[in-house]
């Protein structure tokens, strides 16, 4: 059985109980408080130096970051569906979970941390400079998904988990940038029974 360190509200740990929830691979799930500062005591850092979540614990084998993690429950159990193994189409999976991480990650936190999560001590900056990167963004992503069903083909993959956890996350701070194609895509993710549960309540 695998042991997911997580929090509901982050989406990365989204993705992958939407992934594990989706293939039926047995879990646990471990609540690791960001608030009371869970991810900063040892014992967890022992698991995450970077006191992130989530942290996957498989057996005596340890794994952070998130779009890794799916790429390794991918293989592990030949999720042809979820991670294809047609190179090409691979390369699509793979090029849309960097660009997750690498270009939209970052205006997610700016925004969404800021507007939700820092109170008094909110930087109005950091939300403008965020907003003004998903503007850009949010046009990439309409672009793509123009006649598409999902990111990479007519099912979805863990692409679409990875991009789709970052765009609720957005919705949650009413930032999600506009676009038809965004606005349906994100609909067919969210019939997705293990993302949808994977939803924390609000």
């Amino acid at each position: 059985m695998y042991k997911l360190y997580f929090h509901p509200f982050s989406q990365h740990s989204r993705r992958v109980v939407a992934l594990l929830n989706e293939a039926g691979l047995e879990h646990e799930l471990s609540l690791v408080d960001l608030v009371k500062g869970d991810n900063m005591q040892p014992s967890y850092l022992a698991l995450n130096p970077n006191h992130k979540v989530p942290t996957l614990v498989d057996g005596d084998f340890r794994l952070y970051e998130s779009n890794a993690i799916l790429r390794y429950l991918c293989n592990k159990h030949e999720l042809t569906d979820w991670y294809p193994s047609d190179l090409q189409a691979r390369a699509a999976v793979d090029q849309w979970l960097d660009w997750n991480q690498t270009r939209v990650a970052g205006a997610v936190f700016d925004v969404v941390f800021n507007k939700m999560f820092a109170g008094d001590k909110a930087d109005k900056a950091a939300i403008e400079r965020g907003e003004k990167t998903l503007v850009e963004l949010g046009k990439i992503l309409d672009d793509a998904l123009a006649g598409k069903t999902f990111l990479v083909g007519d099912k979805p993959t863990i692409a679409d988990l990875s991009v789709a956890s970052n765009a609720t996350q957005l919705q949650i701070a009413k930032s999600l940038p506009e676009g038809a194609n965004i606005a349906a895509w994100l609909g067919r993710v969210m019939e997705i029974e293990g993302f949808r549960k994977a939803m924390p309540q609000m």
